[in-house]
This record gives structure tokens, sequence and C-alpha cells, in this order.
């Protein structure tokens, strides 16, 4: 016979809430569209897909999300960090040294969120077409 303790039900997706019609119930709801929205944030997809690339440094991750301000870099790292997406490590030199990087979690969501960029990107033309009123094949 097994000594196992049963394992406690896991927690309900967001499609399972939708099929029950209980988006806005249950504990935590809030929580976890704030996080959603930060890593599917235009921003949020960038930096997440730029550091998949490894270690980062600030300026380096700037260049590599083109067209951000520091502004919004700055508040999207520090979103993604205070949600647990990435890590950041700050060096006591001079000039001061400061690189990002993505924990275990991290690179689990950002394995998703690029793949699914990844699909606009390819879809593009189909996506496009559809908006003008053309059937997608």
């Amino acid at each position: 016979m097994s000594s196992q303790q049963p394992q406690p039900d896991p927690a309900p997706t967001l499609s399972d809430r939708v099929r029950r019609g209980d988006l806005f119930t249950g504990q935590d709801n809030c929580q976890s569209r704030e996080a959603f929205a930060h890593v599917t944030s235009l921003w949020g997809v960038l930096c997440l897909i730029a550091l998949r690339e490894g270690t980062q440094r600030y300026a380096k991750l700037r260049r590599m999300t083109n067209g951000i301000s520091e502004k919004m870099l700055v508040q999207t790292l520090k979103r993604l960090e205070a949600d647990g997406f990435v890590r950041r490590t700050a060096h006591a030199v001079v000039p001061p040294r400061v690189e990002y990087s993505l924990t275990g979690l991290g690179e689990e969501v950002a394995t998703h969120v690029a793949a699914l960029a990844d699909w606009f990107e390819v879809n593009l033309a189909r996506i496009q077409q559809a908006s003008q009123g053309s059937p997608p094949d």
C-alpha cells in the first residue's frame, strides 16, 4: 500500500473559469489578471523574449527592445521582477552595473509568450486579410 497523501486539486485555469462563467469570483482573481497584464503587455512580451537570450545589462536590454523609453523599461522590469519573472542583480562597482535575467518562473512564462508572439508574426498576413473582410484560409 502507498502512504502518499492525496494531492490538492489544482487551481482552475482561466479557461475553466470562462466555461463556468465565474471570472470575477475566487481568491487571487485580481492578482492573476494583474500578472497576466504585465506579461502580455507589449513591453512585457519584448522584455521576456529578449531575456530568453540570457542575462542582459540595462543598456543592451533597451537596445534589444527598440523603441521603449527608459521610464517604460524600468517600469516593466520592476513589474516583472515583483511578479517573480525577472531577477535584478546590482553589482557594487563603479560605475554601477545592473543585470537582468529570467527566474525559473520567468523562463516558463517566456516560453509561452514567445510561442504566442511567434504565432502572430508567422500569421500576420492571414490576420491582415481577415481584418480587411476577406475570409482567412
